[in-house]
Parts: C-alpha cells; sequence; structure tokens
C-alpha cells in the first residue's frame, strides 16, 4: 500500500494532460488488485475500477491542460518565478496524489479486515460501492495534513522527485518521462520510510477506521 502510494505520487510528474491521469488510474486499479491478492480474493475489472475511485485533480480536465500550458508561458516569461511556483504546485499535486491513494489503500485493507468485504460481495459491484462510498466519506471528514506533512517531507528530500522536476522544467516537450535505473530502489526506500511513519501516526489511522465504520453503518 505504501509503494503505490508513493508511485501514486510521482505520477503528477508526467507532463502531459490526459496522461497523467491514466497513469494514476492505472496505480490505483493495481493497488486494489495487490490489496485483495493478499487475501487470496480477486475482484471483476468493473468492481477493481470502484475500488480505485475516480480523482481526477481539481477543476475540469479543460482546467487542467490550460493550467499545464499556462505554467509553459510563464516558464517563458519569468524563469526563476516560474520554478519557483511549479515547483510548489507539482509538489503539491504529488502530496495530494500519493495521500488519496494512501487513505483509501488503508481503509480498503481495513474494510477486508472487517470482513465488509468477501469473495461473494466482490462479485458485483454494490458492496464495492456502498464500501468505497463510506471511504471517501471518512477520507474527506478527517483533516489529512498530518499524513500529508509526513509525505511533503519524504517527497521535498526525493532526489527523485527534485531530479525529475528539474527536467520537466528545463526541457518542457510533452513527453512521458523515462524512468531511471535506480528508480525502483528509492521508490522503495520512500515507501519503507512512510510505512515507518505511518506506525508513528497509529492515533490518527484509528481515528480514520472509527470514521470509516461510521459512514459505512449510515448507507
Amino acid at each position: 500500500m505504501a509503494f503505490h502510494a508513493v508511485v501514486s505520487g510521482l505520477t503528477p510528474l508526467i507532463p502531459v494532460p490526459f496522461l497523467d491521469e491514466y497513469a494514476l488510474r492505472r496505480v490505483r486499479e493495481q493497488m486494489v488488485r495487490a490489496i485483495l491478492r493478499e487475501r487470496a480474493l480477486s475482484a471483476p475489472d468493473r468492481t477493481v475500477t470502484v475500488l480505485a475511485g475516480l480523482y481526477p485533480r481539481q477543476g475540469s480536465r479543460l482546467q487542467q491542460f490550460a493550467s499545464k500550458a499556462a505554467l509553459f508561458s510563464l516558464r517563458l516569461a519569468w524563469r526563476k518565478a516560474y520554478r519557483r511556483l511549479a515547483t510548489a504546485l507539482w509538489v503539491k499535486d504529488c502530496v495530494d496524489m500519493a495521500s488519496i491513494s494512501l487513505h483509501h489503500g488503508y481503509l480498503l485493507q481495513h474494510a477486508l479486515e472487517r470482513g465488509d468485504l468477501d469473495a461473494l460481495n466482490l462479485a458485483t459491484e454494490d458492496t464495492a460501492r456502498r464500501v468505497h462510498s463510506a471511504i471517501d466519506a471518512a477520507c474527506k471528514e478527517l483533516d489529512a495534513r498530518p499524513v500529508n506533512q509526513i509525505l511533503r517531507r519524504l517527497f521535498d528530500g526525493s532526489r527523485l522527485l527534485v531530479d525529475e522536476l528539474s527536467k520537466a522544467l528545463e526541457n518542457w516537450n510533452g513527453a512521458p518521462r523515462t524512468p531511471k535505473q535506480d528508480e525502483d530502489q528509492e521508490v522503495a526506500s520512500l515507501a519503507e520510510r512512510l510505512a515507518a511513519a505511518m506506525w508513528e501516526e497509529r492515533g490518527y489511522f484509528q481515528s480514520l477506521e472509527s470514521l470509516y465504520v461510521k459512514h459505512l453503518q449510515s448507507r
């Protein structure tokens, strides 16, 4: 789960509108399948899509495209100011995407541990929609700043993230990013550090679990 959260946080580094969103959706679906496999479970593609959720970045797809085009124009006009602004926006996007995946992955694990999802009801979308709706409501109710601060510290100190941001800012050509040779090792390291930091926030995640149960029972 921590691994997929980190990978989700890297999807905004793809400087191509729509392609970054597609990559995020694929990572979230892979996370759902991996969590189910840990319990020897599987689900139809449509159920996996429901549990993965669809979380576009703020604004419509047209607004997303316009914002990236605007950042390009800004780079041409004010290079230093552009770098600061673009870096801040990109890091925030990375944190937000990682945070969403982390919270939803954690509560999906909790739902499976509680028995809210099993081999029988995973065969259809009805229970999955109810569980996902409760997960979404719980995440929206709880202030995510403690986890977001952890993620920001991780990403701010990531050589991978800094290098990729620098590359994107220097060479805006609309091409997908190319993974580095040692990228898997750094992603694994970030995931391990994230998992350790989560253990220090046990109270936070217990509150998240309680909110999930509350919303599930109300549905």
